[in-house]
């Protein structure tokens, strides 16, 4: 317990790559299973490119929209606008363009982490590549018949990614088949890897040798901002409760965890169907919105008054 906040200490900072790294892992265990238990290689012409590459780049894409979507960066800047401040003041078009493509990349950074890790180890594994193009291999690494037509060939190649389909003459050139088809996907999936690490690399350094801020008032920053927004979160929570506890307190006329009530306000029905349903926010003015039917409700003037006392135990 004594170098628990080292660890700590070491740690805080870092949440970007313990984030990262357990995407990662998430990743490839999912990868596995799915591997496992729903990957069924059709063996047949035509089917097999098109099974193998929805398998390879349809979780990635899935991935990659749910990565830009769990991000709240993705949303402030789909929701930002331009400041009424900023508006007045002289407006730098490249320094926004700037700051954008900054954020666009550093979302895009962070949404890539779980497609890259799915198509690299689903390369390494090599069973959707080998299902995908096995049909494609050329003529040369063929022993079979020279005789057949092209067509048969492709027929029986699409055969080879499922052994208990391949006749028994064939199975040396099916292993060698196999061989060469895992042998490309591995390289492929080893040099996807490579290129990330040293695009990321290098686009940290990049960052580091342009940014205006020292090693350590940049570590400052960082600091600064993961405390803000934590203080902000805080403070957003409590306000949003206390000004819901408002609302409903002037509907039940009571607030929660309140001691010693001595009477409770009875809503009417025609309350009750005023807060019940759907809504959207609500346009109040051009600087506030209703954010409920209940906030709604409480904002109007005409409200019954009618209560009920509670009789307290002495």
């Amino acid at each position: 317990m004594a170098y628990l906040p080292k660890w700590l200490t070491f740690l805080k900072g870092k949440e970007v790559i313990i984030a990262n790294a357990i995407i990662a892992i998430l990743t490839i265990g999912g990868q596995q299973l799915f591997s496992f238990f729903m990957f069924s290689c059709p063996c047949h012409v035509g089917q097999n490119l098109i099974y193998g590459l929805a398998f390879l780049g349809v979780p990635a894409l899935i991935l990659l929209i749910v990565g830009y979507a769990l991000n709240n960066q993705t949303w402030r800047l789909v929701t930002g606008k331009r400041s009424p401040l900023q508006q007045e003041g002289t407006r730098n078009h490249l320094l926004q363009c700037k700051l954008t493509c900054f954020v666009l990349s550093s979302i895009t950074g962070r949404a890539l982490v779980a497609p890259v890790t799915w198509l690299a180890v689903t390369l390494i594994n090599g069973s959707f590549y080998v299902c995908a193009v096995s049909e494609y291999v050329s003529m040369y690494y063929f022993g079979g018949n020279p005789n057949i037509t092209a067509s048969e060939r492709r027929k029986i190649l699409a055969a080879f990614p499922c052994s208990q389909l391949v006749p028994p003459e064939l199975s040396r050139a099916r292993d060698e088949v196999i061989l060469l088809l895992r042998y490309q996907s591995q390289v492929a999936g080893w040099l996807l890897i490579a290129v990330v690490v040293i695009t990321v690399f290098l686009s940290y350094c990049l960052a580091s040798c342009f940014s205006p801020l020292s090693f350590l008032h940049f570590r400052y920053w960082t600091n600064y901002v993961h405390n803000e927004q934590e203080l902000f979160d805080e403070a957003m929570d409590q306000h949003s409760r206390l000004y819901a506890m408002q609302h409903v307190r002037k509907f039940f006329g009571f607030a929660p965890g309140s001691e010693n009530v001595k009477e409770i306000r009875i809503p009417s029905l025609r309350e009750w169907q005023a807060i019940s349903g759907l809504a959207f926010l609500k346009l109040v003015d051009e600087e506030h919105y209703d954010y409920s039917l209940l906030h709604d409700w409480a904002l109007k003037d005409s409200v019954n008054r009618k209560y009920l006392e509670i009789e307290t135990r002495t």
